[in-house]
């Protein structure tokens, strides 16, 4: 008699680029549109543009002079000091196109206009929550900089300064955009994953020797998947930008074998937030689902990414 299989079928939604996503777009876009004149910019998403002054068709005819990241957006630099900043939140996403390519669909929310192509900015689903904005200057930028700390300019005693003003759980200190730069969802599950320690254990409580192995565990992940991401964008623009890839650790793999271990990667979910880890490696083969992580997660969990990536530092 034939034995039945279990078949697991795991539904993944779009996730938010983080630091190395957007740093694969900044690669792509660098030899496309960098020294290049924007024509025109077309906005059809009637939400997706945040700034009144300066008009956008300030920006027509100028020139791309730079591109920088600033937290989770894309900035693009132009003359005279305008700035256009892109925040794809969840399921917005840039693609290139042949230039004065369609605005066709109500996905399809903006096209930048160049003489080699257009960028064309589209949002999946119903909820457009993805941003536009055109600021003046480096006061402008620093209006809708969150103000976290950047990793690679940090040493270990500005890192656990910044994780450590609140007690916080390391899950939440690490996706702040107020403590620290660029880092979200998936990429904090590899990066805990990576340190061997609990996506709820709180920062107060952490050993020297635990936030050594953190900062370099973060630093350590976050420059693999630089790399990674930058290399792959060199040759192919990054049009399916998605943060459950096959070879990450943890992250999207629920009820798959942890890659160290071998052990049943687990997920702890509220809301609409959830975290991959592994109970083996990181929880001293504890499951994490009981009722005190629960009001411990109410208290110190966004109930939506949305929520928590629209907080700024004071």
């Amino acid at each position: 008699m034939a034995t039945a299989t279990r078949k697991i079928v795991i539904l993944l939604s779009p996730t938010m680029p983080e630091l190395p996503d957007i740093a694969a777009y900044l690669t792509a876009l660098e030899p496309l549109i960098l020294n290049q004149p924007l024509h025109h910019v077309r906005v059809a998403g009637l939400l997706l543009l945040r700034t009144a002054q300066p008009p956008i068709t300030a920006v027509d005819g100028l020139t791309v002079r730079e591109l920088r990241r600033i937290g989770k957006r894309i900035a693009i630099g132009l003359d005279h000091d305008l700035w256009l900043v892109i925040h794809l939140m969840i399921a917005g996403r840039l693609h290139w196109r042949p230039q004065n390519a369609k605005l066709a669909g109500r996905n399809n929310l903006a096209a930048f206009d160049f003489p080699n192509g257009s960028l064309l900015l589209t949002e999946a689903g119903t909820k457009h929550r993805a941003s536009l904005h055109l600021l003046v200057g480096e006061d402008g930028l620093r209006s809708i900089d969150p103000g976290g700390l950047e990793i690679f300019s940090a040493d270990l005693d500005s890192f656990r300064a910044a994780l450590t003003a609140e007690n916080r759980t390391l899950k939440r200190a690490l996706t702040d955009p107020r403590i620290l730069s660029g880092i979200g969802n998936a990429y904090s599950d590899e990066i805990l994953h990576a340190a061997k320690l609990s996506p709820i254990a709180l920062t107060h409580k952490l050993q020297p020797a635990e936030w050594q192995t953190l900062f370099d565990a973060t630093r350590d992940t976050l420059t693999l998947w630089i790399d990674k991401l930058r290399a792959e964008a060199a040759t192919n623009f990054p049009e399916k930008v998605n943060a459950f890839r096959p070879d990450m650790a943890v992250h999207g793999r629920y009820r798959q074998p942890c890659p160290r271990c071998g052990n049943e990667i687990q997920r702890i979910r509220y809301a609409d937030n959830e975290t991959n880890y592994c109970p083996h490696c990181q929880t001293n083969g504890k499951l994490l689902a009981d009722r005190s992580l629960s009001r411990l997660l109410r208290n110190d969990w966004p109930r939506t990414l949305a929520e928590l990536e629209s907080l700024k530092r004071r």
